[in-house]
């Protein structure tokens, strides 16, 4: 007779006391130790079992830590980081864990994911090749090293964005839910700071992404969207989503008027919206454009209400003279560029001159996403990321034509808008994909929601169309 040696199992009540006492040890100790650290560490700790078990809430915890979590942690160089980009690679690595322990280890195909690892590769690549050929006269410090990963680091944290969100929601309520936390948490936050009397109030909660650009045209898009489109919306939501459209213009155009990146990419994204959301007025939009530029009307407008001549002399001028440099040094290897940070060390080899001052070392920042990439992964990483956007609108064009109602439609159209007004709002600074040494680390907490959510449409792409009204 075989016997059975197996343990006999314990009652699941013998877990919960076991359960228990762990919580009162625990409670104890740290309340000998009370320290914000030993907080924080609970808190990560409590949030990691919580987050095992559903990676889903992950992509939300992302949105909100981004928002609301003012935390900063010093490196010894000139960068410093912040709990999202903590939190990121760490979203990536317990998905990769739950893959492995579900045994279903499956990424999401999109063509975009191509060009998007190309284009990490590429920045690899320029940052050995940048290294193995750096001029000797050039100066280096110890930790520069540290630096060019930083800034590579940020490139793969906006990917990582983007394909956590494309593999972890799995359906439209969590998709809904993802954009309803962000709508409500920065909506509100919106409103508050348009109120009268509220002053600088809801920055003591906040954090840095709430003075970045992307921020805002993420906010006008999403919000604008679900408004123009989505016609399930409750009335309450309807005055809601009216209420964040009206705070974020008052913000652009009146508190923030002197930031043209602003005004600029949400009037984008907004035209975008009306052209998507009425094709049958497209052609009376482009006739009375063509119209207002033909009398001289427009571009004068345009400019003037961007602060005209002093505007122009305080700060327009002088970036074209800090891109004119970036392009200048870069020229030494524009194919694969110099590497990740590097423009930064030589472009201060030489004096930069403006209106009669001498500059003697320049701290230079190109102030044009388009130029920053250039520089720091050439020609080549610049095509990719050009490809990687192409596929995402096409993307975008395929879901438009399918989801015609309801609140995939409203988030579709709204990506396809945020998606046009980064693209413009890359034109102005570093805002999509941020320099380490300008926008860095502090601003990613705003472009990483825009990579986040422009992965909600690779997800959708891969979610069964329901069969009623609700899309």
């Amino acid at each position: 007779m075989i016997k059975d040696f197996r343990r006999p199992a314990l009652p699941t009540q013998f877990w919960s006391w076991v359960l228990i006492a762990l919580v009162l040890l625990a409670a104890a100790f740290l309340g000998l130790r009370a320290s914000t650290t030993w907080l924080a560490l609970l808190v990560a700790g409590i949030g990691a079992l919580a987050l095992l078990q559903t990676p889903r809430l992950g992509v939300l915890a992302i949105v909100t830590v981004a928002l609301v979590v003012p935390f900063t942690i010093g490196t010894g160089t000139e960068v410093s980081l912040n709990a999202v980009t903590l939190l990121v690679p760490a979203m990536l690595v317990l998905g990769a864990l739950d893959m492995v322990r579900r045994r279903q280890i499956r990424l999401v195909s999109t063509r975009a994911s191509l060009p998007l690892a190309l284009f990490l590769l590429a920045g690899l690549f320029s940052l050995v090749f940048g290294v193995i050929t750096w001029d000797p006269i050039v100066p280096r410090s110890n930790n520069f090293l540290l630096v060019q990963l930083a800034q590579w680091g940020i490139f793969a944290l906006s990917a990582g964005a983007f394909w956590l969100t494309a593999n972890l929601i799995g359906d439209q309520t969590w998709l809904r839910r993802l954009t309803w936390t962000f709508l409500l948490i920065a909506g509100s936050v919106a409103i508050l700071g348009a109120l009268p009397g509220i002053g600088n109030f809801p920055s003591r909660f906040t954090t840095i992404a709430f003075i970045r650009a992307p921020l805002w045209v993420l906010l006008f898009g999403l919000a604008g969207g679900q408004l123009l489109f989505n016609r399930n919306l409750t009335n309450g939501a309807r005055l809601f989503l009216l209420a964040v459209l009206a705070a974020v213009l008052v913000y652009a155009f009146v508190q923030q008027q002197e930031a043209a990146s602003n005004w600029v990419g949400i009037a984008v994204t907004f035209a975008l919206l009306i052209w998507l959301r009425f094709p049958r007025f497209r052609w009376m939009l482009v006739v009375a454009i063509v119209m207002l530029a033909a009398l001289g009307v427009l571009f004068p407008a345009v400019y003037n209400f961007a602060g005209g001549d002093a505007e122009w002399h305080e700060s327009g001028g002088s970036r074209l003279v800090l891109t004119q440099r970036v392009i200048d040094v870069t020229m030494r290897n524009p194919i694969t560029g110099l590497g990740p940070a590097a423009y930064r060390r030589y472009a201060a080899m030489t004096p930069l001159r403006y209106q009669g001052a001498n500059w003697i070392l320049p701290e230079v920042n190109s102030h044009n996403n388009y130029v920053d990439l250039f520089s720091q992964v050439g020609i080549v990483g610049l095509v990719l990321f050009f490809w990687f956007a192409a596929e995402i609108a096409l993307l975008g064009r395929r879901l438009h034509a399918r989801y015609t109602r309801g609140f995939a439609s409203g988030y579709v159209n709204g990506m396809l808008a945020v998606g046009v007004g980064a693209l413009v709002l890359m034109v102005f600074a570093d805002w999509l994909l941020p320099f380490v040494y300008n926008i860095g680390f502090p601003g990613f907490q705003a472009s990483v929601l825009v990579w986040l959510f422009l992965g909600g449409l690779v997800a959708l792409e891969h979610m069964p169309q329901p069969m009623s009204s609700e899309q």
